[in-house]
Order: structure tokens, then C-alpha cells, then sequence
């Protein structure tokens, strides 16, 4: 198993927004994690991320236990996220974004770095030919000195995607990639994430609110529901689950 969430819970003073939550992510796999508005994904992935603390519960990758360490740690451990509401820093290059996430895996340190070393100087032209690659593979490599504000919101998206997998994880969380999409990029988009899954070897973990999306690119599929998971199984068991049924749609 690549992911192992065991009882993991969250309060926020007397609200239990996840409730002793357990599953594991297959290494290779796209698992999706679904569930109605305030089902307590996003909660989930923080938790994950170590955005937030649990209030209870463990979390392993591979063996490692990474409850309680800071988002940087549990980044460089190999776990990179998107967000909901997309967290880009708006006044650097599309470029210079994706140069924030390769920087946590550089090698030169600080003092080389200021210094401008040759070793510091070749691993910057690196960087930023790393970069390049994979603003290309997500379309935006004619953009790359744009401001990061000044792209559209799908393409937003996409250079956060790009900022991620800059990273190198093991484990990509992507939180409501699908949002704003309209069906065409959704279907372009499903097609990526099975790209990216096959040509970086990630395990995949999302959350999106587009079932169908879902149901035809996960291999599994793990439903919340007031913070507690009330389904786990293949796209076409969870689709038929009476539990599912009744958190959707208040009945059969």
C-alpha cells in the first residue's frame, strides 16, 4: 500500500468534520474521494498534507508515519497537492512558479546559490529547463514569462498542476481539478491525469465533484459524507451503494 489514513478525525471546536476516517491508496492507483458539499474532503486533505493536525488517527506512506509533520515535510516525503481555490503566486512568472516546487528537491544550498557558483549557475539552467518540460506538457509553454495572474483560470489550474508534479511526488493530490471546466477540458483532463499517472509513476488521489468525471477515470472510489465514509469500493459498486444513493439524493 502507498497511502494508509487509520482513524483519522478532525474537530473544530464541537463541529466533527472528519469522523475516524480509514482507507489505503494502492500504489499506481487514481482513487477519488467524493461526497456532498461539507462532507469533509478538503478537511481530509489538509489532514493528509499536514496542512492541519488530526485530532486523532494516523497517517503512513509507505511504512513512514507523517502525522504531525508541517506541509513542507510531508512534500518533500513525497506527497504534492492542488488546492480548491487555486494558490499560484500571482506576481511571479508561470515560469518562476513552477521553479518554487523543483526548488524543494534542488541541490545547491544557500550560500552557493547566493555566491552564483557554477555549480549553483548549472543547476539553475536545470531548473529552468525542467520547467520548460513541464510547462509543456501542460500547454503553457509559450506563457512562461507571463505574470501568473494573467492566465486564464483553466490554464491556472493547469500551471498548478505543473507546480506540483515540479515536486516530484510519489502521491499527487488533486483537490476539484475539474472545477470551471466545461465537458470538453473535463474529458482533455481525465486523459491527462492517466498521462501524468502512466509517464511519472504517481499515485493519484482527488477529490472533484463531477461524479461522472469520476466514476470513468478513478480505479476506486471512497465516499464522505457528514465526515464519515459511508462507501469504498469500484466506480460501479459506490454508484450503486444505497448509502450513496441516499447522501445524493435523500433517497432512492
Amino acid at each position: 500500500m502507498s497511502l494508509e489514513i487509520d482513524a483519522l478525525s478532525r474537530h473544530f471546536g464541537g463541529l466533527l468534520a472528519v469522523d475516524r476516517v480509514s482507507f489505503t491508496v494502492s500504489e499506481g492507483e487514481i482513487f477519488g474521494l467524493i461526497g456532498p458539499n461539507g462532507a469533509g474532503k478538503t478537511t481530509l486533505f489538509n489532514l493528509i498534507t499536514g496542512m492541519i493536525p488530526p485530532s486523532s488517527g494516523q497517517l503512513r506512506f509507505r511504512g513512514r508515519v507523517l502525522t504531525g509533520l508541517r506541509p513542507s515535510q510531508v512534500a518533500r516525503a513525497g506527497l504534492a497537492r492542488t488546492f480548491q481555490n487555486i494558490r499560484l503566486f500571482p506576481n511571479l512568472s508561470v515560469r518562476e512558479n513552477v521553479l518554487v516546487g523543483l526548488h524543494l528537491q534542488g541541490k545547491a544550498g544557500s550560500l552557493a546559490s547566493l555566491l552564483n557558483t557554477p555549480g549553483a549557475a548549472r543547476s539553475e539552467r536545470s531548473a529552468q529547463e525542467q520547467a520548460d518540460q513541464l510547462l509543456s506538457l501542460v500547454g503553457l509553454l509559450g506563457r512562461q514569462r507571463d505574470p501568473a495572474s494573467s492566465l486564464p483560470y483553466g490554464d491556472q489550474r493547469r500551471l498548478e498542476i505543473a507546480r506540483a508534479l515540479a515536486t516530484r511526488p510519489s502521491v499527487l493530490l488533486l483537490d476539484e481539478p475539474a472545477a470551471g471546466m466545461n465537458p470538453s477540458e473535463k474529458q482533455q483532463l481525465s486523459a491527462f491525469v492517466k498521462e501524468i499517472r502512466r509517464r511519472f509513476d504517481l499515485t493519484v488521489l482527488l477529490i472533484e465533484h463531477h461524479v461522472p468525471l469520476v466514476m470513468g477515470l478513478c480505479d476506486r472510489v471512497a465516499v464522505l459524507d457528514f465526515g464519515q465514509l459511508i462507501a469504498l469500493g469500484k466506480p460501479g459498486e459506490v454508484q450503486q451503494d444505497p448509502a450513496v444513493i441516499e447522501a445524493y439524493l435523500g433517497g432512492s
